[in-house]
């Protein structure tokens, strides 16, 4: 049998071709390749194909298929990352939040429960709005959530916290009951537009806005362009790391095309550590 995350992968691709996330055009355009450029097309195609995506009469629309992309990255990363208790205990939590944008998500957990209060008050001061405009705001699609532990759990192994330390500690249940926010994980299907400068300013909101440590800052991506997958993972700063959909299927399709600027912007990719597999995101987030 196959591991416990070879077999979520699968499932993961499975899932995206049975609800047609996934899929072909009858003039074999991929769900996921944009139809004006040849590359595009022929990589796109080529995963498809390595994925057994089926040919649909009409393609989903943009909303659903990225709205279906998030509940799928959700499911794989609730089926997977859990359970890697032995490098990284604790009790978790997997939510999508993407579909609840009109409630400010992020103000309910640990470091940001301060942003509640800051959207409270902009909401009441058109001067501050102006002022700060949209710097403080952040709208994950996927949120990993650890709940703080209580006293007896800290102190399973010897007398480590008591009352007379460690009171400010979030961890600590004794301080403060809210989630705490580990990793936020952004899902774009494509990476049409604007789509990757939108990650990268809600990337940096993420790390200015936080009353404590950064959390993990990850895409999930299904963008089969090397050069559109540069525009949002090269460089460092914001984005901890970019996460493809099927990376090897990509590598193999790109090697297909005889492209030798796409190959060579893929492998500056994989190899400069910026641009990694799904499967490799629950193990990163152990770190």
């Amino acid at each position: 049998m196959s591991a416990t995350l070879t077999e979520a992968r699968e499932n993961f691709h499975k899932n995206l071709v049975k609800k047609q996330t996934l899929s072909l055009s009858p003039d074999a355009v991929a769900s996921n390749a944009d139809s004006s450029q040849k590359t595009s097309v022929a990589i796109g195609l080529s995963m498809a194909k390595d994925l057994a995506a089926e040919t649909i009469d009409k393609k989903l629309t943009g909303q659903r298929v990225g709205k279906q992309f998030e509940e799928a990255v959700e499911g794989f990363l609730s089926e997977t990352f859990p359970f890697f208790q032995s490098l990284r205990p604790g009790n978790w939590a997997i939510e999508n939040v993407g579909g609840s944008r009109a409630e400010y998500q992020i103000s309910k957990y640990e470091p940001y429960t301060h942003l509640g209060d800051l959207a409270s008050a902009i909401e009441n001061d058109r001067n501050l709005a102006s002022v700060l405009g949209n710097s403080y705001e952040i709208s994950p699609d996927i949120l990993v959530l650890r709940s703080p532990e209580p006293d007896d759990v800290i102190n399973r192994d010897s007398d480590l916290v008591d009352s007379g330390s460690g009171r400010y500690a979030v961890i600590r249940l004794a301080n403060q009951d809210r989630p705490i926010v580990h990793a936020i994980v952004s899902c774009k299907w494509t990476l049409r537009s604007d789509r990757a400068q939108n990650a990268r300013s809600e990337a940096l909101n993420v790390i200015r806005n936080r009353k404590g440590r950064t959390p993990h800052i990850a895409v999930v991506t299904g963008e089969p362009s090397p050069s559109r997958l540069a525009s949002l993972a090269l460089g460092t700063g914001d984005i901890d790391t970019v996460y493809h959909f099927a990376l090897p299927e990509l590598i193999k399709a790109v090697e297909g095309t005889d492209n030798d600027e796409a190959a060579s912007m893929l492998n500056t990719l994989v190899t400069g550590k910026r641009l990694r597999d799904i499967s490799d995101l629950p193990l990163d987030l152990t770190i």
